[in-house]
């Protein structure tokens, strides 16, 4: 008798991604932001300890990768790893959720096209 507990798909995605942050940094590395100083340039609310805290969970989860560079001083850099690539879906989607909320003013139909064509160049989605 199989007695493992069948958890809900949704449920262990977000237990990876489940810090305030965590999905704005992963957006932001598709974005090419690599650096902690990087991170916290459009988020003023975004303290170093609780950046830091979400950087070390999103590398223990497999998402991202640290590179501690060999340089003066020492540069540490942040990549997503395959498995954390493989978010550019879901990325994307929360994008186009605002984007095709017809009730949302905040975009001109211009800037809704660019936005769009933005984030599917940069996630690398195909149609």
């Amino acid at each position: 008798m199989n007695t493992d507990k069948v958890v809900c798909p949704v449920d262990k995605t977000l237990n990876l991604i489940n810090k305030k942050w965590s999905i704005q940094i992963i957006r932001d590395m598709f974005f090419g932001k690599k650096h902690f100083k990087e991170f916290k340039e459009d988020k003023p609310n975004l303290s170093n300890k609780v950046l830091s805290n979400c950087l070390k969970e999103l590398e223990e989860n497999g998402l991202i990768k640290k590179k501690v560079l060999n340089t003066t001083p020492v540069t540490t850099e942040y990549h997503l790893t395959e498995y954390g690539k493989s978010m550019n879906k879901v990325i994307y989607e929360l994008a186009m959720f605002t984007l095709h909320d017809e009730n949302n003013n905040s975009y001109s139909d211009e800037t809704r096209k660019a936005l769009k064509e933005t984030f599917k160049e940069t996630l690398e989605i195909e149609d």
